[in-house]
Parts: C-alpha cells; sequence; structure tokens
C-alpha cells in the first residue's frame, strides 16, 4: 500500500486499482478511514475528532495533490509523496 504522506501520527495511503470515488485512507493508530477527494468526506471508518481536524485540513490544502495521485493510482503509476501538516 503506497505510503503518501505521514504528520502527527497519522499515515495517509492511496491504494492502486482502488474503487470510486476517488479516495485517500488516513490510519491514526487502531482507527481507519476512507476520505473521499473531491468532498473531503469520511466514506466510511472513523477516526477520533483531533485526527480527523488535521487529516481535513491537510486534505484541504493539497487535494489538487491528491487528485494527481488518484490518477497515477488509477494508472498504476508510481505515486508523488505530498508534504506533511506542519
Amino acid at each position: 500500500m503506497p505510503e503518501i504522506c505521514r504528520f502527527f501520527g497519522i499515515v495517509i495511503y492511496i491504494y492502486y486499482r482502488e474503487h470510486q470515488p476517488a479516495h485517500f485512507h488516513a490510519v491514526y493508530g487502531e482507527f481507519e478511514a476512507l476520505i473521499s477527494i473531491d468532498s473531503i468526506a469520511i466514506i466510511s471508518g472513523t477516526l477520533p475528532p483531533r485526527a480527523l481536524g488535521l487529516v481535513v485540513e491537510w486534505a484541504n490544502i493539497y487535494k489538487e495533490e491528491l487528485k494527481k495521485d488518484w490518477i497515477k493510482a488509477m494508472a498504476l503509476e508510481k505515486l508523488d509523496k505530498i508534504e506533511p501538516l506542519k
């Protein structure tokens, strides 16, 4: 599973050949959520409120980069790392 970013204990992944809608996986400890790239909303799963807030903030900043990585993942191309939230 390709890791594209890591910050504050949160790891972000985009898997190859995933189902629509375009999304990424955010993992924080034993929690995991699938987050829509377009709406930056949880599709499934759960994250603690603070972790979710950080993920939403990060995803809003890097939405275009997430879209580009999604397209690359669907084409089985190498994904770009995305800057962490600081």
